[in-house]
């Protein structure tokens, strides 16, 4: 098993809508921040934007919820690592917010484990 370890992440793989961060404090093992602070709504591609009746962005979708492309989704012959690589909206994604998941393979460099930790969860915040 895993002892008593927390595994932790932050997902963009259904999108995106405001900054979200987890901090871990004291605890042992992969304790390091998980999430995404930068602004994706200004950098949102424009085929992803989805803008309240004034036009105004509000949330960027993942490609998968826009698309519905098994490419996109990691699904039908594309659900294994090998057949779902990294697409170019998840890269931006990665891009702005290396530690958090921006697709469906993503968990090796986007799911953290600690034990023994108070986590803090930030929402809207910097850092």
């Amino acid at each position: 098993g895993n002892g008593n370890k927390d595994f932790y992440d932050v997902s963009l793989v259904d999108g995106y809508n405001v900054p979200l961060n987890i901090t871990a404090e004291g605890g042992t093992g992969d304790c390091r921040a998980a999430g995404c602070v930068a602004d994706l709504l200004s950098s949102c591609p424009n085929s992803l934007i989805i803008a309240d009746n004034k036009g105004q962005v509000i949330a960027c979708r993942s490609a998968c919820d826009a698309f519905k492309f098994p490419e996109y989704c990691c699904t039908g012959d594309h659900n294994t690592a090998d057949t779902c690589p990294p697409n170019e909206y998840s890269k931006v994604f990665k891009a702005a917010c290396p530690t958090a998941y921006s697709y469906a393979y993503d968990d090796a460099s986007s799911t953290f484990t600690c034990t023994d930790a108070n986590y803090t969860i930030t929402f809207c915040g910097q850092t």
